[in-house]
């Protein structure tokens, strides 16, 4: 079988990878192999293949320099199993030896496949909706340190945040449900101080517990937080799995918090594994309702361009460029989560590259300030008042006294 064609045109159904790749055989015969291995192909010739593999095939229709465009036919795959799907489009591919390195930079899901998705529940619109949170950014902290608190004292840093301004805050990627903080109490007295923040402060509140665990672990913990008035669960998408975040999704009526914890085993080499930009993509799809994209000018890697790219493709109606453009149709568009070494003087630069359509999400930012979390958590709100009225940060400080102090503290923090 022939698996180069630069006359094909890819058909309105078919799902389209961009693949950059380093080789030392030729780029159309390492191209070629690609797509027989990712589709209908094998390493050698075989006695039972048929006229259906041959209409199937996987077809490059596109070279230029290190980047590869392969489209896929419709019939590949299972349309509505992401697991399925990326076992094909990036799994053996990436071991191959006839290239150097492989990297998924990109993907275009066919109308086809994205039908056959829910997408977000809620979504930037309904989030703003349930947290009563108009045009300016959403506020979010993690409660800090880590791992090591009780209970009792993270339901306190819980309350301390949300009594200074945060709207959300929420549980660290690795805290589930340790022998020092066992899920259920946290979640019960942290509820409680959403309920108090709420009184005291007359704006609505949030708290993100971490349900990540075995499927029906997370079932039934999703199940508690819902049937105890919670709003959220977080989930880490990338260790639970695809197939898992499918089953969250399809039982889950609480708005979906997406951390991206161990994405960078995948993401992090420019020339192998797989974007974040397609990781979003694909959570999208299924249905989360924010996601973790970057800072650029924070603690964690992701380049300018790499971050305002992955907020295009969760946020746009249509998104791409060329061969990759797609529609998501009635999919929503996702929250984007701005988190990592975040601070008060980092807000105008990140409310000006991404927009107000971010959650801000600041631990050490809010919890390091001089004057604790609640002093933190004003200053980090000062902030966004700030960027919001289009007034310089240090005069706005002037006669804000914590925000001023965030900025004595910060200001000389460069990454």
């Amino acid at each position: 079988m022939d698996y180069v064609d630069f006359s094909y045109k890819p058909k309105k159904t078919d799902l389209v990878c961009l693949f950059k790749y380093k080789t030392k055989k030729s780029r159309k015969e390492a191209a070629k192999n690609i797509a027989l291995e990712s589709s209908t192909g094998t390493w050698t010739d075989v006695k039972t293949k048929n006229t259906r593999a041959e209409r199937i095939k996987a077809r490059v229709f596109k070279i230029k320099g290190d980047y590869s465009w392969i489209a896929y036919p419709y019939d590949l795959f299972e349309a509505s199993n992401i697991p399925q799907i990326f076992s094909s489009i990036a799994g053996n591919i990436l071991g191959m030896k006839v290239v150097e390195s492989i990297r998924l930079e990109d993907v275009k899901f066919s109308s086809k496949i994205v039908k056959r998705y829910q997408g977000p529940r809620y979504g930037i619109e309904g989030v703003r909706k349930k947290l009563g949170v108009g045009k300016r950014p959403i506020l979010g902290t993690i409660v800090k340190p880590k791992l090591g608190l009780s209970s009792k004292e993270h339901a306190k840093v819980v309350y301390e945040a949300l009594l200074g301004g945060c709207d959300i805050v929420k549980d660290d990627e690795n805290l589930t449900n340790q022998s020092f903080n066992k899920f259920s109490n946290r979640l019960t007295l942290s509820l409680e101080a959403v309920e108090k923040a709420e009184e005291e402060t007359g704006e609505k509140k949030a708290y993100l517990p971490n349900i990540s665990a075995e499927t029906e672990l997370m079932l039934e913990r999703m199940d508690e937080v819902k049937s105890m008035g919670g709003k959220y669960v977080m989930v880490d998408i990338i260790t639970v799995g695809w197939a898992a975040l499918q089953t969250v999704r399809k039982h889950s009526s609480l708005i979906i918090h997406a951390h991206r914890a161990m994405h960078a085993a995948m993401t992090r080499n420019e020339n192998h594994g797989i974007s974040m930009l397609v990781l979003a993509k694909a959570a999208r799809l299924i249905g989360v309702d924010q996601i973790h994209i970057g800072t650029v000018f924070g603690k964690l890697e992701g380049k300018r361009s790499e971050v305002v790219r992955i907020k295009e493709g969760i946020t746009g109606k249509t998104d791409g460029r060329n061969e990759m453009k797609m529609s998501w149709g009635k999919i929503k568009p996702v929250f984007p989560v701005s988190s990592g070494g975040v601070h008060p003087v980092l807000v105008p630069k990140l409310m000006k590259m991404l927009g107000k359509d971010i959650v801000i999400q600041a631990g050490g930012g809010i919890h390091g300030h001089p004057d604790g979390t609640v002093s933190g958590a004003r200053a980090m709100r000062q902030a966004i008042n700030a960027a919001m009225e289009g007034k310089d940060l240090r005069d706005y400080a002037k006669s804000h006294e914590e925000l001023r102090k965030a900025i004595r503290k910060w200001s000389s923090v460069k990454w």
